[in-house]
């Protein structure tokens, strides 16, 4: 194990190495309850384990470290929180969950990235599975990622899928000693990161928002054919944050009412605020997703008032053309005694009345505002 005092460098949401095609929900049929199987995008890299060891007085960080490093801060006295990137390799998550004790149907739900967002309390620890989220403006879509944590009496252990997270501002807490988190216990840490995970909701669902408005302004000086795909691609968005916030306000609500002894009353305002935060993110939800069904209506009005706009040319240019038709038409009839035939001006004549028509019904038009 080898232990640094420098700061790990910048993670984000998203990073790491080149993922295989993910193994699906339906290679579990069959197996019984709390087998392990691992469900999501299989990663090429090998699990890395940071640990990172802190009281009111001093702060250790270790990087890379095995399975029975982690095992030896399960009983000390100071807080330990464990991050583990990657979820792909059962062995090694089976064989920290051992040391750990943690429930065969745990481990199911920490491999499993599909999982909803839930809390569960067992006799010696409590389990919450979340929810990451990050919009990527290279593919303007929201990346979500699969986070659990296991909160236990002096730990806390968090599963990511890939390295990169949204904890940088809780790291640096820690190691600077701001704020409460060096001296409120395993609890409050666990409070720190979910709160984390839900600041950048807020962050996600602005940026998704402001990209709505934009398109909101653009579609109002004219829908385009690409536009209808746009919508249903934001609205694909709406709904991944939908389901992962809505479940989510269950989960803390759970937890801010909670007696287990691992969740000390004097951290219940701390989950009830977060509660709060919940609320405005799955507002400021609600309130895109009113918006995108208005931007429906007014892409389909506008294409409407498009084709009345084209429509109501072809009926002008067709009614200004009807009665000259007419007239080339009588002309054309082959009669033998027609009075105008041997008429000498009588073809200007002819020609003079088709244009004074057309102008007349083209002024008539103008006046009333139709073109």
């Amino acid at each position: 194990m080898q232990v640094s005092d420098l700061p790990p460098s910048p993670r984000r949401p998203g990073s790491g190495s080149a993922r295989v095609p993910s193994r699906r929900i339906a290679s579990k049929l069959g197996l019984a309850p709390g087998t392990a199987v691992f469900i999501g995008e299989r990663k090429r890299q090998s699990i890395r384990i940071d640990l990172l060891d802190f009281d009111a007085a001093v702060v250790h960080e270790a990087h890379d470290v095995s399975v029975d490093d982690c095992a030896g801060h399960r009983d000390t006295a100071m807080v330990t929180w464990i991050q583990v990137n990657g979820i792909h390799d059962i062995a090694l998550i089976e064989a920290l969950a051992g040391r750990f004790g943690l429930h065969p149907m745990t481990i199911e739900d920490i491999v499993n990235t599909t999982q909803r967002p839930k809390c569960e309390e067992f006799p010696d620890y409590c389990f919450v599975a979340l929810k990451m989220l990050a919009y990527s403006r290279a593919s303007r879509s929201i990346v979500a990622e699969h986070v659990s944590l296991i909160l236990g009496p002096n730990y806390v252990i968090s599963f990511l899928e890939d390295e990169g997270d949204v904890f940088d501002s809780v790291r640096n807490r820690i190691r600077k000693a701001l704020g409460r988190v060096r001296t409120l216990g395993a609890d409050y840490l666990a409070f720190c990161l979910m709160d984390a995970v839900v600041d950048h909701y807020f962050l996600a669902v602005e940026q998704i928002g402001d990209e709505i408005e934009l398109f909101d302004e653009r579609i109002l000086m004219g829908p385009r054919p690409g536009d209808i795909q746009e919508i249903h691609h934001y609205k694909s968005d709406l709904i991944k944050l939908r389901k992962a916030v809505w479940p989510l306000r269950e989960v803390v609500a759970a937890i801010s009412k909670s007696e287990s002894r691992l969740l000390r009353p004097e951290i219940t305002v701390f989950w009830r605020d977060l509660y709060d935060h919940i609320v405005q993110v799955i507002d400021m939800v609600e309130t895109s997703r009113d918006i995108l069904a208005s931007l429906h209506d007014t892409y389909l009005s506008g294409l409407s008032n498009r084709m009345n706009e084209v429509m109501k040319v072809l009926t002008i240019i067709s009614t200004i053309f009807i009665p000259l038709t007419f007239i080339v038409g009588v002309y054309g009839m082959n009669f033998k005694h027609m009075p105008e035939l041997d008429w000498l001006p009588g073809y200007y004549v002819v020609w003079a009345v088709m244009v004074v028509i057309a102008i007349g019904l083209f002024t008539y038009f103008r006046r009333r505002h139709w073109i």
